[in-house]
Order: structure tokens, then sequence, then C-alpha cells
């Protein structure tokens, strides 16, 4: 397994917020995360991440690699970040710097990672660009995030994320803020990005028709603890607890068909 979570618990100011929470990932594997807002389902990836708030404590095991995250000090977590494990955020508007162009951003993560020049950075931020279907790739990395539609920066936090190809991509709601169609597209990208670069994802949402059109397995989160695990189809076909029924009576998404046999979470 690449990605190991074992009784997760996160505690903030006296409140545990994330309980026992455990799953794991395979190489090359498409999980969810999946829950109502404040089940603790971002809280567990910034956990993943180390980027939990300063006030937050973690109890429990997140081993990567077989190697424990949990009291890594930040200048190791630092280099993870990006190379090993990258992370698309909800909303990319604020996870853009509005002041730097969205080239410079791309390439940031290259040149730390990397040690490559300026020039050399934003040739590659250019080809990244170009992988995630920015249009006029040349043009738009001398762009800011402003002049930029809601669809291509999300584009453009995944190129980030992406661009020193890490083993395992973390998505955080990453369609939420978008339209239908723009929000289709988004997952299409995800999906053959993911399958060409044979990496792990974690995909977190709240829609579980998103989540069957991107991940193969999945667990249900309510109040901070695990309720349900398994196979996206059989979480579709035979769920098991109140949570997951309820999701499924709300899910909205029109399905989208990855791998054309009409079900594309339990593939």
């Amino acid at each position: 397994m690449s990605l190991e979570v074992r009784d997760l618990v996160i505690e903030i100011g006296g409140r545990t917020l994330v309980d026992g929470v455990s799953f794991a990932v395979a190489d090359g594997q498409r999980f969810g995360l999946i829950g109502e807002s404040g089940s603790g389902k971002s809280l567990t990836a910034l956990a993943v991440m180390g980027l939990l708030p300063e006030e937050a404590t973690a109890h429990g095991s997140i081993r990567w690699n077989g190697v424990e995250l949990i009291g890594m000090p930040d200048r190791e977590l630092a280099r993870l970040r990006g190379d090993d494990i990258g992370m698309v955020f909800q909303e990319p508007r604020t996870a853009l710097n509005p002041i730097r162009t969205v080239g410079r951003q791309i390439a940031e993560s290259i040149r730390i990672h990397e040690r490559i020049g300026r020039r050399a950075a934003r040739v590659r931020a250019i080809a990244e660009a170009a992988r995630v279907h920015l249009p006029e790739p040349e043009s738009i990395v001398d762009r800011y995030p402003h002049q930029l539609s809601g669809g291509q920066r999300q584009r453009a936090a995944i190129a980030m994320a992406l661009a020193c190809r890490p083993d395992l991509l973390i998505a955080d709601e990453p369609t939420t803020a978008l339209d239908v169609t723009i929000q289709a597209e988004v997952l299409r990208l995800l999906h053959a990005l993911v399958q060409e670069q044979g990496m792990s994802l974690v995909f977190i949402t709240h829609d579980l028709a998103v989540l069957s059109q991107i991940a193969t397995h999945a667990a249900v989160l309510e109040h901070g603890r695990v309720v349900e695990q398994g196979a996206v189809g059989t979480l579709l076909s035979t769920p098991s607890s109140p949570v997951t029924r309820a999701l499924l009576r709300d899910a909205t998404a029109t399905l989208w068909r990855p791998d054309g046999d009409g079900n594309g979470g339990a593939s």
C-alpha cells in the first residue's frame, strides 16, 4: 500500500473532529473520501499533507510507503509535498496567489524540487499548462489568476499539483465551485492524468454521483468516523449505512462513463 491511515484522531480546541479514521490506498488506486460538510474528510487530507492548523493535534498513524508522517519534521514533509504527494484544493481562487502569474506558480515547485533555472522552468510551465489543456499555453502562463475563468483556474491548480509528477494526488472537492459542464471536463482530465501517470488518487467530495465517476473504492465519513467502506459500485447498489443511503438520494451529478462500461466507479 502506498498510503495507510490507521486510527487517525485529530483534535482542535479540545474537540475531536476526526475519530479513529482508517483506510488504505494501493499503488495506482483511485480512492474516495465522501461525507457531508464537517465530516472530517478535508481535515484527514490536510493531516496527510502535514498542513493541519497550528492548534490541531494528530494521533494515530499515517504511513507513506512505510514511512510514518505524523511527527515528521516540517522540512522533511516539505520535500514530500509536490514531489511525492500533490494536492488540489477546493477553491483555486484562494489556492492561487493573486499577485503572481499562473506560469510562475506552476514553475515554483519545479524550481524548488528540481533546481532548474527560471528560463527552463518557464518552458516546463508552458508544457504543464498544455498538459492540462489550458488554451494558448504560451500566453496563458503570463496571465494572473483573476484573468482566468473558474475552470481555467482549476486546471492551473491541477498543473501546479502535478508539475513534479507525484505518486499520489489528493483532490479536495476540486469540482464543487464549477458548473456541471466544466465539472465533467475537470473529472475527465483528472481521470486521464491519473491513468497516464499511474499515480494513486484520493478524491474528496460530498457527492456520490461525482465520486462514482472517478473512484473505484471509498470510505464514507460522518462526524469524523468511517461509517462504511468498500467498492464504489457496492456503495451505489447496496449501501449499508443511513449516511450512504442519504448521499445516494442527494446525488445530483450526471453520471459520466470514463471506461465505457456504464459504471465508472466500479471498474
